[in-house]
């Protein structure tokens, strides 16, 4: 059984997404940081940092957006949410897999913190590590729910002017396409969204 503990538009979304993308049954949890949900002794004691996501896998809590996209990609084979190459390319698929994951976490996720314009020269670097070829990896994968799930809250809260990010506002859209996304959005926008600008 898994449980996702998430806070509409945050973070979580990235997993919320990808569970509708594999299409197991799972239970949702929102979290309410208007009401410090975070911070009750009951989700404190699933994950100490106070934080979503967190996954419950049969009841085990396993958090960060990144470990839990690739445990879900592993986990669901099926879903084709992980690249794999041949025999001796596993490994570098894998990595190229964990390479977008650990810049998106590390380098993009924190960049709106250090205000617009540093914010601007990161998505920058992003647009141009993703280029034209459509999805990070040349094939959509778990590295896309990350990346789209930041670009998404960036272009929201920052608003970019048009054509400063073509290449991700373009990914963008395809994901808005999904329909995995279109059902995650639109449940989160129905809770409602508790994020500052």
């Amino acid at each position: 059984m898994l449980t996702l503990y998430f806070a509409p538009g945050s973070s979580s979304m990235a997993v919320h997404i990808a569970l509708h993308e594999i299409g197991v049954p799972f239970e949702a949890r929102p979290i309410s940081f208007a009401q410090g949900t975070q911070r009750t002794p009951e989700f404190l004691s699933l994950n100490p940092e106070g934080k979503v996501p967190t996954l419950l896998i049969d009841g085990r809590p396993l958090t960060e957006v990144a470990a839990i996209l690739f445990y879900l990609a592993k986990r669901y084979p099926e879903a084709d949410l992980l690249p794999e190459g041949d025999a001796e390319g596993d490994a570098e698929a894998e990595a190229q897999v964990i390479s977008w994951m650990s810049f998106i976490a590390s380098t993009v996720h924190p960049a709106r913190a250090r205000g617009k314009e540093h914010a601007e020269k990161i998505y920058g670097i992003a647009d141009r590590r993703l280029g034209n070829k459509g999805w990070a990896l040349g094939r959509y994968s778990i590295a896309d729910i990350h990346l789209f799930r930041l670009y998404w809250r960036f272009n929201k809260s920052l608003q970019p002017a048009p054509g400063t990010f073509p290449n991700l506002a373009a990914h963008h859209d395809r994901m808005m396409a999904r329909p995995a996304v279109q059902r995650t959005c639109e449940i989160e926008a129905t809770i409602g969204y508790e994020l500052p600008v």
